[in-house]
């Protein structure tokens, strides 16, 4: 057993089953005492069933570790509130969480409904904020303690799931704010956004060419949650296979500033017509990546329909 996260206690939500499932496993097998959430849902969010936490926190007994088992909705307040409850009420204190549990419905923006919507910001997003909201206010009463929240690279945005882009930009900024409001009470929040072999990643509609296993995820999660990750706050990082990357802080690229108006003449600084002349060719767009990879996907494709000539 490892001596990195000794002595610590750490709850992971989503942890029956992949990535969460990995990580809940590391940190025990590095010497925290675990508490373990997963609703035992399908990838829809659908079926819940206790027995897959349970598993879970019985293979981290039988390899000698401790773990004890939540098997709650994060979605809801009173499930955030009990998963930092039975840390206290079992091992005294809570040192880290980390939100990993999650949810997909796919469908293009133009046809998704309020059904495909909602419970997917309510597990990613808000299963976050419920986590995050109580074991915060542990933390700061203990000061200190450790905020790990699960992004994507879909944050950037996504063809067929603006749900789930939407929830995990969100924990981005949720995260951020964390690390911000918490920095004094000596508390640290963090993202992982993870590139790993999973029932999720399954259902990916190209090809993944950097990718690893939930246990690469695991090993940057156990890192992020220890003294020896102390002063790292407000980080984005992926982790994908042998690769570790982390994203740049938002900030403005370009600006331009209008002409002073004349004192008292009143009326706007800008009209369109003004904007369209300078915009343009001083301040310009910051070109999507993924759009440019569409565009050359869809081109491919045409040209493979093309008869020869």
């Amino acid at each position: 057993m490892g001596e990195f996260l000794h002595g610590k206690v750490i709850a992971v939500t989503g942890a029956g089953r992949g990535i969460g499932r990995a990580v809940a496993l590391a940190c025990a097998a590095e010497g925290a005492r675990v508490v373990v959430n997963d609703y035992g849902v399908g990838v829809d969010g659908a079926d819940p069933a206790s027995e897959v936490a349970e598993a879970v926190a019985k293979e981290i007994q039988a390899a000698g570790g401790e773990a004890v088992v939540v098997a709650d909705d994060v979605s809801t307040m009173a499930a955030g509130e009990r998963i930092v409850g039975t840390a206290v009420e079992t091992y005294g204190r809570l040192d880290g969480v980390v939100c990993v549990a999650g949810i997909l419905r796919e469908r293009m923006l133009f046809n998704m409904t309020e059904e495909e919507w909602d419970p997917v910001i309510a597990t990613h997003l808000k299963g976050t904020f419920t986590v995050f909201r109580a074991a915060s206010a542990l933390m700061r009463r203990q000061g200190g303690g450790t905020l790990i929240g699960f992004t994507s690279g879909n944050h950037t945005g996504s063809v067929s799931q603006p749900n789930y882009s939407a929830a995990k930009g969100g924990i981005i900024s949720l995260v951020r704010s964390a690390a911000l409001g918490l920095h004094k009470y000596g508390v640290t929040a963090n993202c992982v956004a993870p590139v790993a072999r999973t029932r999720m990643s399954a259902n990916v509609p190209m090809e993944l060419t950097e990718i690893g296993e939930p246990e690469d995820v695991a090993a940057l999660v156990v890192y992020l949650l220890s003294e020896q990750a102390a002063g790292i706050t407000g980080q984005v990082y992926t982790v994908a296979g042998p690769k570790i990357a982390v994203w740049a802080q938002p900030r403005e690229l370009r600006a331009v500033h209008a002409e002073s108006p004349v004192p008292g003449a009143g009326g706007p600084v800008w009209t369109p017509q003004r904007i369209a002349e300078v915009l343009p060719g001083s301040v310009g767009t910051d070109p999507m990546p993924m759009l440019a990879q569409l565009d050359a996907m869809a081109a491919a494709a045409a040209a493979k329909q093309r008869p020869n000539a």
